[in-house]
């Protein structure tokens, strides 16, 4: 008898020990931190790694600055992040290595489909999100993450007020990816606040997966004045060497937070674009003044910017990094207690409260800066940003 009531009670301890490791989220995972945890999932490789490493790079550049000072009253930070090739079938295992590394925080994923699905394991783990970058209006779907970026239909319904009030009497084309979240988001946001004047002679043309071959595109948008693109910028680089010589000269390429690093492609000669190519972003990676200038000096000092290009995919991330240190020195002088072995779901908990307070308000180095060199930067309590977008030119036109 004492032989299965001792057998009973390990199967009891063991039950007991699985339940106790659910319900607290997995917290042992924290449990040896030293440091807190913040992780990323982006594409370190592939034809998306210009995003994945910039914000790599910004986020350790804002880690190794705040550290340098103390830290968070010294608990220091630790950063790190797992390459996902922009690929969703690869987040799970992106996203259960960093957890298991202890990530307490995260910057989630750095594009929007592997974003889709990160979330879904971040919900149920009740880890804090703040994307630099997933710009999907799912992405804080849950109570659990924010954007740092503008959300796909801020990015089209912006870019459509811009066209409105700048383009009108223009002939508008669009050239969007017709199977990406992304792509599809913004241009149906853009058309639901186009008005109706521009609407009327509008053209359209598309692509799905990897075509390269985009002479049938440019031929039915070749007489517009203005195409918008809410594409990457490895298939827009490939659109305006196809139709450098169709579409008009004087006609105006304007795109989105996905044009960002167009100007860096290794092969691409941006300047043998006759056609003006700009976009609606909060970050202006030709800024002279104030805190966005600092940055982008404090970066390329530290990095190759031939090798490593900034763009705002990197600056979204560092001020991802400093707006979550922010809001935990908030937190601490409200009274909240952090230390390196607060689990997740805590620091979720904590963060969340503080994001979603109407008093919160972070300075930074994306959005439009004010006198003081810094945009000002909020939450709603749907996890959308509020910051105002400035229209950055990449390249002028060369049409006379």
């Amino acid at each position: 008898m004492k032989k299965i009531i001792t057998l009973f009670l390990v199967i009891a301890m063991m039950v007991a020990s699985v339940i106790g490791m659910t319900s607290c989220g997995k917290t042992e995972y924290t449990k040896d931190n030293t440091e807190i945890v913040i992780g990323v999932s982006g594409p370190l490789t592939g034809g998306a790694a210009v995003y994945g490493i910039a914000v790599r790079n910004a986020a350790q550049m804002a880690v190794d600055e705040i550290n340098a000072n103390g830290g968070l009253d010294g608990i220091k930070f630790k950063f790190i992040a797992s390459d996902d090739k922009h690929d969703p079938t690869n987040v799970t295992t992106s996203y259960s290595s960093m957890y298991e590394a202890g990530m307490q925080i995260s910057l989630g994923c750095v594009t929007t489909k592997p974003g889709l699905e990160f979330k879904e394991l971040s919900k149920d783990d009740n880890v804090f999100v703040l994307t630099p970058s997933a710009t999907g209006d799912l992405i804080p779907e849950y109570d659990n993450a924010f954007q740092m970026c503008f959300a796909d239909s801020n990015q089209g319904g912006a870019s459509a007020e811009y066209f409105n009030t700048n383009f009108t009497g223009k002939k508008i084309g669009v050239f969007y990816k017709s199977d990406d979240e992304y792509s599809k988001g913004i241009r149906d946001q853009f058309l639901s606040k186009l008005s109706a004047d521009l609407k009327a002679n509008l053209k359209e043309a598309s692509f799905k997966g990897k075509e390269s071959d985009f002479n049938t595109q440019v031929n039915t948008l070749k007489e517009c004045d203005v195409i918008f693109m809410p594409i990457y910028y490895d298939p827009a680089s490939q659109f305006m060497v196809a139709g450098k010589d169709t579409i008009k000269a004087s006609a105006v390429y304007f795109g989105c937070d996905g044009l960002d690093g167009i100007d860096a492609i290794k092969g691409f000669d941006i300047n043998s674009i006759p056609q003006e190519v700009s976009y609606l972003s909060h970050f202006n990676s030709g800024a002279t003044t104030g805190a966005a200038a600092d940055f982008i000096k404090a970066y390329n000092d530290k990095y190759d910017e031939d090798k490593e290009p900034l763009n705002q995919f990197g600056a979204a991330a560092y001020d991802c990094v400093y707006a979550i240190f922010e809001a935990l020195k908030v937190a601490k002088a409200n009274g909240k207690t952090v230390t390196a072995t607060t689990s997740a779901s805590d620091f979720c908990e904590i963060l969340k409260e503080v994001f979603t307070s109407e008093t919160f308000v972070f300075k930074g180095v994306t959005g439009k800066a004010e006198s003081d060199g810094y945009s000002r930067i909020s939450w709603t309590d749907d996890g959308f940003v509020n910051k105002e977008a400035v229209k950055y030119i990449v390249k002028e036109s060369s049409a006379k």
